[in-house]
């Protein structure tokens, strides 16, 4: 009796754990079980997303206050679209906010970053982000270097 106790108190532990894991790797990879229907849909195109990816965040001054749902090309304007859900809570950016892909850390992940703008009409669902700036790319930045200094010197 007393060993089947400590077995079965072994299995309830064992499990608990499991399950334990299981919500820990679903919040490190961003996976949840949240539906759309808090957030609201805004558009951006930049000439380059390099690194960027579908589950980014979306910050306004650090704090995460959305997620990129989607990222395409768009054959019109050969730009990279980004598709933003934002928090409802965030209801009051201003049509001149301005959307960057930053670089968390030196090599780290990209993400969006949002700047306000200081008009009075504000963003709504489906709306653009017309004021971008795109994606720095390392080798494009170390490239330019060299030939700078390559050209400096003859």
């Amino acid at each position: 009796m007393r060993v089947r106790a400590l077995e079965m108190s072994v299995g309830v532990f064992l499990l608990i754990g499991i399950a334990a894991l299981v919500v820990l790797a679903l919040r490190v990879s961003g996976l949840t079980v949240n539906t759309q229907e808090n957030t609201y849909t805004l558009y951006a195109a930049f000439d380059n997303v390099a690194g960027l990816t579908t589950r980014g965040r979306v910050t306004i001054a650090g704090v995460t206050v959305g997620k990129v749902t989607q990222i395409e090309f768009d054959k019109e304007t050969f730009t990279g679209r980004v598709t933003l859900a934002v928090n409802k809570e965030v209801d009051n950016l201003p049509t001149d906010t301005t959307a960057s892909i930053l670089t968390a850390g030196l090599l780290g992940e990209k993400y969006v970053s949002l700047s306000v703008g200081g008009e009075e009409e504000v963003l709504k669902d489906q709306d653009e982000i017309y004021d971008t700036q795109s994606s720095l790319v390392l080798e494009e930045l170390i490239g330019k270097f060299l030939m700078n200094s390559v050209s400096s010197e003859q």
